[in-house]
């Protein structure tokens, strides 16, 4: 068998594991935060933060939330990292963006955040003053969910089946989930453009 072969062996076993009754609860969860006039805040780090940049656009665009991503604002970003420190990046842009009970945040991490091993630590901060301010928290994680999994309302783990290929396959297969939650009938508002056009 290939590298290729066995790659794509694995994503399927990855996806046969996945618990389709947590990705249900994320939809109905995000759903409730939308009826609400919540915001949702979507965080990640790393490659999950070009995925948040991407997913804002979806849960914007299709979804009808009012989302944002803290990494689209390199300066803000970098900035806070200067000045501040790189632990709360993500809790001071939400202070700043006054997170209250009505919002949501949904954190797509590999490992989910864990603080005693220095990894996400902003991550954690973020969802401490989550927790604080009673937001909704949803996820997108790899590993044994970490901090996410443990204070999350509702949370899609992915099974790290494979030691040695968690993180692109935890990246990859949170793409093909939050495409799978903004195209949901509880999310979805507007067809996308290529299903909308005349077949």
């Amino acid at each position: 068998m290939t590298f290729s072969e066995a790659f794509l062996e694995e994503t399927i076993a990855i996806l046969r594991e996945v618990d389709a009754s947590a990705i249900e609860s994320c939809a109905a969860g995000l759903a409730a935060v939308r009826a609400g006039g919540g915001r949702l805040f979507i965080l990640g780090v790393g490659g999950s933060a070009g995925h948040a940049s991407h997913a804002v656009n979806d849960f914007r665009k299709i979804c009808g939330f009012e989302a944002y991503a803290p990494t689209d604002n390199v300066s803000e970003l970098t900035a806070r990292t200067n000045d501040e420190g790189w632990d709360t990046t993500f809790s001071q842009w939400l202070i700043g963006s006054h997170l209250d009970a009505d919002d949501a945040l949904l954190i797509l991490s590999v490992g989910g955040g864990d603080l005693e091993r220095n990894v996400s630590t902003n991550i954690v901060r973020a969802l401490t003053l989550a927790k604080e301010r009673h937001a909704k928290i949803y996820g997108i994680v790899g590993r044994d969910g970490g901090y996410t999994a443990k204070v999350a309302d509702a949370c899609v783990t992915l099974p790290p089946l494979f030691p040695d290929h968690i993180t692109p396959h935890t990246e990859g297969l949170a793409a093909v989930i939050w495409h799978l939650l903004v195209t949901h009938p509880a999310l979805a508002m507007v067809l996308t453009r290529w299903e909308s056009l005349p077949s």
